[in-house]
């Protein structure tokens, strides 16, 4: 590098550079979003496929503790804790596509693994090696979207279809409980199956992260003109990539995003949610086969109706960002407003999943016909979805070039709770009974309700009080002051200043 700083030229985009990937052809953006669709329903079916193999496993291996038979799941969303500190940030120092090729091919060898594992600590082990591998999509492909649509509107309505990845949950166990009976083994070859139709679809997954485009941009430049342009660099060259400044600051990125006061309330409300999703995996069997005697396969049927509310919930976020656009069009104020945009969906799922929870707890009786508790679970996935769609959105929007550590923070946090509740569950159900059981996360579910209120009232001033949205505002006033061939060079410590001021 250019010993002398002030002769430094940095690349950057032009307004309608087509390699920019927020300037790519629509046809291209849907291609992308296939990917990136098709690789977060391979994580999340993966999460629950062995939740109706439960009695062949457990005669397989001789396990009998209902604790140990949580655990293919459990373990399975351990390694979702362990991956996104890890690969979110990788993906934002080496770009999207490397990672998601590498992580996606770790997938698919594990998946392999468990449909052979010869004994059970064999299986845990892959199931946890496939669960952080699998951890990868949950949080980069939010990155991606946010890559491919600059527009808000847009971006928002590819996050809500990432809630359609939440039917993977549902199908594992229907898949498991009807395959399991002729081989506990092909409800992995199943899942291998799926994953690997999906491999040629990430083989032509294109790099979209912007900083990586002009990397290769100015690398191409030095080499096809080495005299000219030796002292052209990419931003992201000037970064410290000495290995204490990588594990220090970026890799440790996610976690220290904690100390943001967003990323800490979002984070808990959503591994709430997420942790009673997954609860929902053992409460289900003490309901439906212990209460009205149904089989595995039917016992997996019956969370069909949160599907379905996902679904209704996704098409409730597609609408909403279609009346938010109008409302721009009007010249109405509040649309400007980051919280008026994604939050009110928000405070719409909270009395959904508070009062889910209730009607299936006190419906959930032998001389109550089945249907009554099984559509409980229509409520609960529209909640679900929307408190996801919308403080996913809310993250992204905020945190914009450092939205994929801010949703590796939410995947890291929701995975914790998504292990250890569902382990609680069984004593929990057996002591309180189911009413007062679900009553339980009922009210634990009211008492986070509250958040996305909080932040309609005081999110803006939390985001001005944000180092990480501070220096994002001087990023965007550095970058739209730039041109093509040279713009000014940036301090390398910007981003430790950032954190020292956290």
């Amino acid at each position: 590098m250019a010993s002398d700083m002030e002769d430094v030229r940095l690349v950057a985009f032009s307004d309608k550079d087509p390699e920019c990937a927020a300037n790519w052809s629509t046809r291209r953006k849907v291609l992308v979003l296939i990917i990136g669709l098709a690789l977060a329903s391979n994580s999340t079916l993966g999460s629950s496929l062995p939740s109706g193999a439960s009695h062949y496993l457990s005669k397989e291996f001789n396990v009998s503790s209902a604790e140990q038979l949580a655990l293919p799941n459990s373990v399975y969303l351990i390694g979702y804790v362990f991956g996104p500190p890890l690969f979110s940030p990788l993906s934002e120092m080496h770009g999207r596509r490397i990672v998601m090729l590498s992580t996606f091919f770790g997938f698919i060898v594990f998946t392999l693994a468990c449909a052979l594992a010869p004994t059970w600590l064999a299986l845990l082990v892959f199931r946890f090696l496939s669960g952080a591998f699998a951890s990868a999509p949950i949080t980069v492909v939010g990155g991606i979207f946010a890559d491919i649509y600059d527009d808000p509107v847009k971006r928002g309505q590819a996050i809500a279809l990432i809630g359609l990845t939440s039917l993977g949950p549902i199908i594992g166990p229907i898949i498991s409980g009807f395959v399991s009976p002729v081989s506990w083994r092909w409800t992995f070859w199943v899942g291998l199956i799926i994953a690997g139709a999906t491999w040629p679809l990430v083989l032509v997954l294109p790099e979209t992260y912007p900083p990586v485009i002009l990397l290769r941009r100015a690398k191409q430049m030095r080499a096809a003109s080495p005299n000219q342009a030796q002292n052209v660099y990419a931003p992201i060259e000037l970064e410290d990539n000495g290995w204490k400044h990588t594990v220090t600051v970026k890799l440790a990125r996610p976690v220290v995003m904690f100390k943001e006061p967003i990323v800490f309330c979002t984070c808990l409300y959503l591994a709430l949610q997420f942790g009673i999703f997954y609860i929902f995996f053992q409460v289900y069997p003490i309901v439906f086969q212990g209460i009205y005697k149904f089989n595995d396969g039917l016992a997996g049927v019956a969370l069909i109706p949160v599907g379905v509310g996902g679904v209704i919930a996704c098409g409730i976020a597609i609408w909403y960002d279609r009346f938010l656009e109008q409302a721009k069009e009007r010249g109405a104020s509040w649309p400007k407003s980051e919280e008026y945009r994604r939050l009110p969906l928000a405070c719409l799922s909270g009395p959904l999943n508070v009062s889910s929870l209730f009607w299936l707890g006190w419906a959930a009786r032998s001389d109550i016909h089945w249907i009554v508790p099984m559509l409980a679970g229509v409520p609960f996935g529209m909640g679900l979805e929307l408190v996801f769609i919308s403080m996913l959105n809310y993250l992204a929007d905020a945190y914009d070039i450092y939205a994929a550590s801010a949703l590796a923070s939410s995947a890291f946090s929701r995975s914790i709770f998504a292990v250890l509740l569902p382990l609680a569950a069984g004593p929990m159900y057996e002591r309180l009974g189911i009413p007062w059981a679900c009553s339980l996360l009922g009210f634990l579910s009211l008492a986070m309700a509250v958040i996305p209120f909080v932040f309609l009232r005081y999110g803006t001033w939390l985001r001005m009080h944000s180092p990480y949205c501070q220096e994002l505002l001087k990023l965007k006033e550095r970058d739209s002051s730039a041109n093509t061939s040279q713009i000014m060079v940036e301090s390398r410590n910007a981003e430790k200043a950032t954190l020292s001021a956290a």
